[in-house]
């Protein structure tokens, strides 16, 4: 029954190829906190079918010996390693004893077990954040943990699944070929049908083990949110990580989410989702398609990456299931198609649509500076309470996230946002809701693998262009309210917002685009033809009714102008005064005149593949009085009459699916149509008034 060693570059659920304790040396965490579960000292404990907070509690308040033994193996465990830090402070070799006291600490962490292991993991994938050598510490708790007995697991398998394991499997490795904190896993091949899998086991006691360090961390949460005079409710924090722990440690709901992951995401280009087998899986034993692969902080594949990113987006604001636990042992890349694989479906989080629309909304308005509006968002996040003093928060919220987005959104990080937000935070009584941290975590962790070989990527920045083509595209009444609102300012048209999220959106990777070998299009219809594409859409259609008013606006303006001229020029001839109130122009009229003429640069520049490299300024009414109206309207006659700035869009449309093509025809009827109406409520408004 035995795999042999094979390649070493196999990895699943959180692990690597480890050598197993051949010596039958015990593992450290039941060497060293086996008495939690020996003796059904928490029995009660191990068998909870959910996290239900109120059953601990019950269960520890009966044994407040173990508690207490518990309390204190932790507290002299920690303090320990604390005063040696402090002693080598007072002895000048701090820098000298550091990768020793990194070393010291990973170990005191898989000693304590899985709670501390976990907490760890979750921040052991920021070197902005970690000091090198504790990472490559952390790291390692991902991986490389001394499994437990084979002899154990493999009886915890048959008892699992009601079968001695020669009925299941006609090959299995006679050592784990992974170890993660929460089980281990053994490669072994059906007998049912020669598949070769992934054979996950829990490691026993995991559970109890777990229920009384959080009963404990939960307690010291309180004592320092009390102590700290805290705004955010830690143990519901707590709360929540804990809860998502023990849907981890359920391996039947893992198998089930690893189903509807692989139904949502599955079909993603570069994206592999390994098959789950339910009829045999059950609680503590989850059998699943074996992978092989290398993790991908090892193979240092941007392009992996940004697969990553596009999927998390689409985990997070398309669908609001999303992987919560995305530490770099769980995404490999396959070495058979170099695809990104995502494993291990414990840990997964629901995002709400009122959420995912509200965070949205937070990426515009803070890439905007629009600190007014941001500061109603972290209400809508939950982040502020409603009764914060909005007014405060706006100046508080610019002074700390300024120099950050002065950078742009392609240079932000989430240690520049970070900054001083701390202080600000505390000041105006900040909460952080119990989802908050599992949804940043899951695109951290994806920058934080990114920058360990390019310092310079930042997750926002490959963000921003998918939330920039979601703002434009979705139907949701709350984005299109606040896509309305960011373009509007006391009725006048912002057109630098316009193409800043048009030119954002489309660096926004596609569905259809997400290939390793992706060529970027260099004809001049190549980004022109995805504005059509999205524009000539059911999902564009509140775009394309806002351009077609701009248009509309515009042409208007523009034969008002013309009118006006060929009125003074007429009355310029004749011997007596004419009145030309009804076609005289207003600064209204100069204004939407002047957004025609942008909005035929942009399409213009679009045409020729550019990109302004740098932030547009758009002039004000009163700036644009430099340049007479009557030049900016021959400049907007001369481009609408270039056959040769057109000729892109006339070579694109027979490229454009058979619905567009045909809303592309009805374009010039809605034209004429708002036109009128425009022109004859304008011209009455001017007669009658």
């Amino acid at each position: 029954m035995d795999f042999g060693t094979g390649s070493p570059n196999y990895a699943l659920a959180g692990g690597e190829k480890v050598p197993a304790a051949a010596n039958g040396d015990v593992d450290a965490f039941t060497k060293y906190s086996g008495y939690i579960f020996e003796g059904g000292a928490s029995s009660e404990a191990e068998f909870l079918n959910e996290y239900n907070i109120a059953a601990i509690t019950a269960i520890y308040r009966r044994k407040p010996f173990l508690v207490f033994r518990r309390f204190v193996q932790i507290g002299t465990t920690f303090g320990q390693w604390f005063a040696s830090r402090y002693l080598d402070s007072l002895q000048e070799r701090s820098d000298e004893m550091f990768k020793v006291r990194a070393a010291e600490l990973r170990l005191i962490l898989v000693k304590l077990g899985p709670a501390f292991v976990k907490i760890a993991q979750a921040v052991s994938s920021r070197p902005d954040v970690i000091p090198p050598a504790y990472l490559v510490e952390l790291s390692l708790l991902q991986d490389r943990i001394t499994p437990f007995s084979t002899e154990v697991a493999f009886s915890m398998i048959e008892k699992e699944l009601g079968c001695p394991i020669e009925v299941l499997f006609s090959e299995i490795s006679p050592e784990p070929m992974a170890a993660a904190s929460l089980g281990q896993v053994y490669q072994a091949r059906l007998r049912s049908n020669g598949q070769v899998v992934a054979v996950k086991v829990q490691r026993p006691g995991v559970q109890a083990a777990i229920s009384l360090d959080i009963f404990i961390l939960r307690f010291l949460a309180g004592l320092v949110r009390r102590a700290g005079k805290l705004n955010t409710d830690l143990q519901a924090v707590l709360d929540e990580w804990a809860s998502s722990l023990f849907r981890e440690m359920d391996y039947k709901a893992e198998a089930r989410n690893g189903l509807k992951f692989r139904e949502l995401y599955g079909g993603l280009q570069d994206v592999f989702m390994p098959k789950m087998y339910m009829d045999r899986t059950s609680r503590r034993v989850l059998v699943m398609e074996w992978v092989e692969g290398k993790k991908l902080s090892e193979v240092k594949d941007l392009y992996l990456v940004e697969v990553g990113v596009y999927c998390s987006l689409s985990q997070l604001l398309e669908h609001g299931f999303y992987h919560a636990d995305p530490h770099p042992g769980n995404l490999l890349m396959v070495l058979l198609d170099g695809k990104l694989a995502y494993l291990d479906f414990g840990m997964m989080g629901e995002f709400k649509q009122e959420l995912r629309d509200g965070f949205i909304e937070a990426c515009l308005h803070l890439v905007n500076r629009d600190f007014d509006a941001l500061a109603n968002d972290f209400i809508t996040l939950g982040l502020l309470p409603p009764t914060a003093q909005k007014g405060e928060v706006t100046k508080a919220l610019t002074d700390v996230f300024q120099n950050a987005v002065n950078k742009g959104v392609r240079n932000i990080s989430f240690g520049d946002l970070s900054g001083n937000l701390g202080r600000t935070m505390y000041k105006f009584k900040f909460q952080i809701p119990s989802y908050f941290s599992l949804v940043i975590r899951s695109l951290a962790v994806l920058e934080g693998i990114a920058i360990g070989f390019n310092p310079e990527y930042k997750v926002l920045s490959s963000s921003y262009p998918w939330i920039a083509r979601k703002v434009l595209t979705d139907s949701s009444p709350q984005l299109r309210s606040t896509l309305q609102t960011l373009l509007y300012k006391d009725g006048a048209f912002r057109m630098d917002r316009l193409e800043s999220l048009l030119s954002e959106s489309l660096r926004a990777r596609t569905e259809e685009s997400l290939t390793r070998n992706e060529v970027k299009n260099s004809d001049s219809d190549g980004e022109i033809k995805q504005v059509l594409s999205f524009t000539l859409t059911e999902k564009g259609s509140f775009v394309r009714e806002i351009l077609l008013q701009e248009f509309v606006k515009g042409i208007d303006a523009l034969g008002l102008a013309t009118l006006d001229s060929v009125t003074t020029v007429a009355a310029s001839r004749l011997p007596i005064s004419i009145p030309s109130s009804a076609f005289s122009v207003t600064d209204e009229d100069i204004s939407n005149l002047r957004t025609l003429h942008r909005l035929l640069q942009l399409l213009s520049r679009l045409q020729k593949n550019e990109t302004p490299s740098k932030e547009v300024r758009y002039a004000s009414v009163e700036e644009a009085k430099i340049i007479p109206y009557r030049e900016e309207a021959s400049l907007v006659l001369y481009r609408m009459t270039s056959v040769q700035d057109f000729l892109p869009i006339l070579t694109a449309i027979p490229e454009l699916p058979s619905e567009s093509q045909q809303q592309l025809l009805r374009l010039p009827a809605d034209l004429a149509g708002k036109l009128l109406s425009r022109a004859v409520a304008r011209t009455i408004r001017r007669l009658f008034v």
